[in-house]
């Protein structure tokens, strides 16, 4: 099996091929686990495997967590599979790159050869206030779902020093991302402004189970979030995760937002082969 190794802004994934049955007869699940372990594969926070699709869209992506599960969507895996699609002619124009995921229709360009922007779904529920029940108490925050079936992002904004202590923030975020308040689960994401349309952000992730070096719909979410509760002006908000800076723009409409823009850095970290 050959494969594709890429990151974006950190956020990093294994992309192998199933367009003429590859992979026949494999459990993707466990592949994704081996994969995705340093121990016995390349290691990733996730693995991507671009598989045929109808028109209008150009291939499509089944994204798969670290732990094996079947995810949702990936807002930096789609940056990535963008570039990847661009770069071996999969899709024929690279301003304007379709690719089907779980969640629905995701739409890309190209910018620079690094840069790539997508469409990130539409949100399809927003709860602004939203006060998740833990063990240890309840914690306010809002939650997010981006497209259908919806990506479960709670946004808790927390002064700058939450991240000066890694091991509290962790199990305060663990705590969230299984708070019985979200049925589905959490992804968690902790954020503190910088200045006016700027942010510090962090991301637990569900199915990687711990925090990654930058989430997009994460930033999706947390952009969501701040804008339409007006701690943000405008519609353009960076946020500076881990891994590097990304984009996020977004087209308010009432109380609920669309055309969510994440643009941010891609990167091939190696190419090579994989034994089944």
């Amino acid at each position: 099996m050959y494969y594709t190794k890429m990151h974006g802004a950190g956020n990093s994934f294994i992309l192998t091929e199933n367009l003429r049955g590859e992979l026949q007869g494999e459990d993707l699940s466990i592949l994704a686990l081996r994969l995705c372990s340093p121990e016995t594969g390349p290691g990733a926070d996730g693995m991507i495997v671009v598989v045929p699709a109808e028109a209008p869209a150009d291939f499509g992506m089944l994204f798969y967590n670290s732990d094996g599960s079947l995810g949702e969507m990936c807002g930096n895996g789609a940056r990535c599979i963008a570039r990847y699609g661009a770069e071996h002619g999969l899709a024929p124009d690279p301003e304007n790159i379709r690719v089907q995921t779980t969640a629905g229709l995701v739409s890309g360009r190209r910018i620079t050869q690094e840069q790539y922007e997508v469409r990130l779904n539409d949100p399809s529920v927003i709860r602004l206030v939203c006060d998740a029940e833990t063990d240890s108490g309840s914690v306010r925050c809002s939650y997010v779902e981006l497209g259908s079936p919806g990506i479960p992002h709670a946004v808790v904004l927390s002064e700058e020093t939450v991240f000066q202590d890694p091991d509290l923030l962790r199990e305060r975020a663990r705590a969230l991302r299984h708070s019985p308040t979200f049925p589905k689960g959490a992804n968690v994401t902790f954020v503190s402004p910088l200045s006016e349309n700027r942010v510090r952000a962090i991301t637990f992730e569900r199915g990687v189970e711990d925090f990654t070096l930058a989430c997009g719909t994460g930033c999706g979410a947390v952009a969501v979030s701040l804008i339409l509760q007006g701690v943000v002006p405008g519609n353009c908000l960076e946020i500076e995760m881990p891994g590097g800076l990304l984009r996020v723009r977004l087209r308010r409409d009432g109380d609920t937002v669309r055309d969510i823009l994440l643009t941010g850095p891609t990167a091939v970290v190696e190419t090579g082969e994989y034994a089944l």
